[in-house]
């Protein structure tokens, strides 16, 4: 008698896995940014069904790996044997405490294929705090520009002065493709009570 025997069948679904790593960040604005992101997707994107964005969950990106963790990652699944879908863009934001995002991570997302990674670094002062890749035949390549046109996506990423929960501050934002900055929730609020 044949066993018959599958080992996809065999391995962890999104249930058995943790979605976070408890790893306290040591800025606050590792969590702040990717949810001005994603608030600002919400809002845009609110008659879409086709897309997740995660904040501070884990990537599976090999089952018998510890995931990986960006700060925000676009996609439907962080579950990627389940679904068999990469992340399109990543996002790491770099604390006073460097994690590899120069290195190591953006080795590992270019491995799993992540079309477009983004590394936001607040603290620069010489060199550019923004720094859009884009996957090109397995390596990435710098995008240049500012805000950057992410075409897969049609949307273009920046950075600008703007107050986000009560913080004003240089924040990361959503552009259309006339490179116009997308608003926020709450200031799409308050531009709608102006015009009433």
């Amino acid at each position: 008698m044949l066993l018959n025997y599958n080992p996809r069948h065999c391995l962890p679904s999104a249930e058995d896995l943790l979605d976070s790593d408890d790893t306290p960040v040591d800025n606050e604005l590792q969590g702040l940014i990717p949810h001005v992101l994603k608030d600002i997707l919400a809002l845009i994107w609110e008659e879409r069904m086709d897309w997740y964005f995660g904040v501070d969950m884990g990537i599976y990106y090999d089952p018998y790996q510890p995931a990986i963790v960006p700060d925000g990652f676009l996609r439907l699944s962080y579950v990627l044997w389940e679904e068999q879908k990469v992340p399109t863009v990543v996002l790491e934001v770099v604390s006073h405490k460097r994690r590899k995002e120069y290195t190591e991570k953006k080795y590992f997302y270019a491995q799993m294929a992540v079309l477009y990674y983004v590394i936001y670094n607040p603290l620069r002062k010489r060199k550019p705090r923004l720094e859009v890749y884009q996957l090109n035949s397995g390596e990435y390549e710098l995008l240049q520009s500012e805000p950057v046109w992410l075409a897969e996506i049609n949307l273009g990423i920046g950075r600008e002065i703007g107050i986000y929960q009560g913080v004003e501050r240089e924040w990361l934002y959503w552009y259309n493709k006339e490179g116009k900055r997308y608003l926020t929730p709450q200031e799409e609020a308050k531009k709608a009570q102006k015009q009433v």
